[in-house]
C-alpha cells in the first residue's frame, strides 16, 4: 500500500510539473514579442505597462476564491475551470486586434496564477493521509518551480525564434494557446480529485470585502506608479493617499466582518498563528525583489556607461542577464528540493531569506561590472528559487485540515501585492532622479540604491521574522 501511493503521489507531481512548465511557458513567451505586439495593436510602448497591471489585480481578486472554492468542492475541478478560463483568454490574445480586446484577455489568461497553489493543495491532501503530506509537499515544490522556470526559459527563447520563423503574430500567439489547452487535457484525464471537507459555505460578502480592500489599495500604488513615470502634480498624491487609506479601512472593515463568520472567507484565527503569520508576510517582502525589481535591473542594465555607472548593455545582453537570472532560480529550486529532506524546514526558509538580503546587499558595494550584476543576482536568485515553492508549502503545512488551498493561495496574493508595492515605490524613487544627470532620461544611481536597499531590508527583515515560527513548524505529524 504504501509503495503504491507513493507511486500515484510521483505521478501526480509528474503530472504537475507538465503544468507549471506550460505555467512558465505563458509567464516567459510574450516578453520578446512585445515590440511587434505594440506595432500590431498601433498602441504606444508604455501602453504595455496596462497588460501587467490588470493581469496582477485579476490574480490576486480570483485567486482566494478560486482557492476557496477548490477546498470546498475538490481542487481538480477548480484548477481544470481555471486551465480552461486561461485556454479561452490565450486563443482570444492570438485573435485580439484591437488595444482594449488584448487587454482584457490578457488580464483574464492570469487564471492560470491559482494553478500552483491548487496543485500544492492536491498534492498535500494526498500526502498528509500517509502521514508525509508535508515532506512530499517541500519536495514537489521545489519540483514544480523548476518546471515553471523552464517554462519561462522555452517560452522566451520559442516565441521570438517561432515568429522570426512564420513572420506572423497570430501564428505565433496560436502556440501557447494550443499549450494550455492541452495541459487543460492533462488535468482533466490525469490528475485525482482531493476530497473536500463536507459543510462547507462560501463566505460571499467576505470576498467583496476583500476584493474592494484590494482594488483600492491596488488601484492607489497604480497610480503612484503613474505619478512616478508621467511626473504628475500635488493633487496626484492626494487621490494616491484616499484610495491607499480607504483601501485600508476596507480592510480593517474585513477583519472585524471575518472574525464574526463561522466559515469565513480569510480565517484570521488560522493568519494570526505564528507558524502562518511570518510565511504570509515574508511572501510580501519577498515579492518586493522578485516582481518589484526586475524593471529597475533592466533598466539599469541599459544605462550608458558614460553617467558613471550602469552596464550600457543592448536588449539581446540584456535577455541574456534575465536568462542567467531565471537558471539561478531553477537552482535554487532544485537545492531547495534535496535539502528539504534533511534539513528543518524553517531553517531553509531562514536561509533562503538571508541570501536574497545578501545578493542585493552586494549591489550596493559592486556593480558596476557585469560580472559583479550577475554574481549578486544568482545569489538572490537562489534565495527566490526556494523561496517561490517553500511559500506555499509552507503554508499549506500550517493550515488546518479543510484550509490548504487558501492558505498557499494567499501567500501568491501577498506576494503579488508586494510586488505591486515595490513596483509603485521604485517607479516615484527613479522617477525623481531623472534630469538629475547627464541624461534627461537615465535615473540617478541613488534611485538605484535606494532600490536595492529595500531589496536587501526585504530579505533581512523576513528571516528575522521566520525566526519568531515555532522549529518545529512544517514537520510531518508523527504516526498515529
Amino acid at each position: 500500500m504504501r509503495s503504491s501511493a507513493v507511486g500515484v503521489t510521483a505521478a501526480l507531481i509528474g503530472w504537475f510539473v507538465l503544468v507549471e512548465l506550460v505555467s512558465g511557458i505563458l509567464q516567459g513567451y510574450y516578453v520578446p514579442l512585445f515590440s511587434d505586439i505594440v506595432t500590431t495593436l498601433g498602441i504606444h510602448d508604455s501602453d504595455v505597462n496596462w497588460f501587467e497591471a490588470s493581469q496582477l489585480l485579476l490574480s490576486a481578486l480570483v485567486v482566494p476564491i478560486l482557492a476557496k472554492l477548490g477546498d470546498m468542492y475538490g481542487h481538480k475541478k477548480i484548477l481544470l475551470i481555471a486551465a480552461i478560463l486561461t485556454a479561452g483568454a490565450t486563443w482570444w490574445l492570438a485573435f485580439a486586434t484591437s488595444f482594449w480586446s488584448f487587454l482584457i484577455a490578457w488580464a483574464l489568461q492570469g487564471f492560470y496564477v491559482v494553478w500552483l497553489p491548487l496543485e500544492i493543495a492536491l498534492i498535500f491532501e494526498r500526502g498528509r493521509r500517509q502521514q508525509r503530506g508535508v515532506s512530499t509537499t517541500r519536495r514537489a515544490a521545489g519540483l514544480l518551480v523548476v518546471g515553471l522556470q523552464a517554462g519561462a526559459i522555452i517560452g522566451a527563447l520559442a516565441a521570438g525564434r517561432i515568429f522570426a520563423a512564420t513572420q506572423d503574430l497570430t501564428t505565433t500567439l496560436i502556440v501557447p494557446a494550443v499549450a494550455v489547452t492541452l495541459v487543460a487535457v492533462v488535468i482533466w484525464f490525469g490528475v485525482p480529485e482531493s476530497k473536500p471537507e463536507p459543510g462547507r459555505s462560501l463566505d460571499l460578502w467576505g470576498f467583496v470585502l476583500l476584493a474592494w480592500g484590494l482594488l483600492l489599495v491596488t488601484g492607489g500604488l497604480a497610480w503612484m506608479r503613474m505619478i512616478g513615470e508621467l511626473g504628475l502634480g500635488a493633487d496626484a498624491w492626494t487621490w494616491v493617499i484616499a484610495l491607499i487609506v480607504l483601501g485600508l479601512a476596507v480592510f480593517a472593515l474585513f477583519v472585524r466582518y471575518e472574525l464574526r463568520q463561522q466559515d469565513p472567507a480569510i480565517d484570521i484565527r488560522v493568519l494570526r498563528r505564528p507558524e502562518m503569520w511570518p510565511v504570509q508576510v515574508t511572501a510580501f517582502l519577498i515579492g518586493i525583489s522578485l516582481l518589484g525589481a526586475q524593471g529597475p535591473l533592466s533598466t539599469y542594465a541599459g544605462t550608458d556607461r558614460s553617467l558613471g555607472y550602469g552596464l550600457g548593455l543592448d536588449a539581446t545582453e540584456r535577455s541574456n542577464i534575465i536568462g542567467v537570472y531565471l537558471v539561478s532560480l531553477i537552482v535554487g529550486a532544485i537545492l531547495f528540493a534535496v535539502t528539504s529532506r534533511r534539513a528543518s524546514p524553517r531553517i531553509v526558509l531562514i536561509v533562503a531569506t538571508l541570501l536574497v538580503g545578501v545578493g542585493y546587499t552586494l549591489f550596493l558595494p559592486f556593480h558596476l561590472e557585469l560580472w559583479q550584476v550577475l554574481l549578486n543576482l544568482c545569489i538572490a536568485g537562489l534565495g527566490c528559487g526556494a523561496l517561490v515553492g517553500a511559500l506555499p508549502a509552507a503554508a499549506a503545512a500550517a493550515a488546518p485540515l479543510g484550509q490548504t488551498g487558501v492558505a498557499s493561495a494567499l501567500t501568491n496574493t501577498t506576494k503579488t501585492i508586494g510586488g505591486t508595492f515595490s513596483s509603485a515605490v521604485f517607479g516615484v524613487v527613479l522617477a525623481a532622479g531623472v534630469g538629475a544627470v547627464a541624461s534627461q532620461t537615465a535615473a540617478s544611481l541613488g534611485g538605484y540604491m535606494t532600490v536595492w536597499a529595500i531589496c536587501a531590508g526585504g530579505g533581512f527583515l523576513a528571516a528575522v521574522l521566520l525566526l519568531f515560527v515555532p522549529k518545529v513548524a512544517f514537520a510531518d505529524a508523527p504516526p498515529a
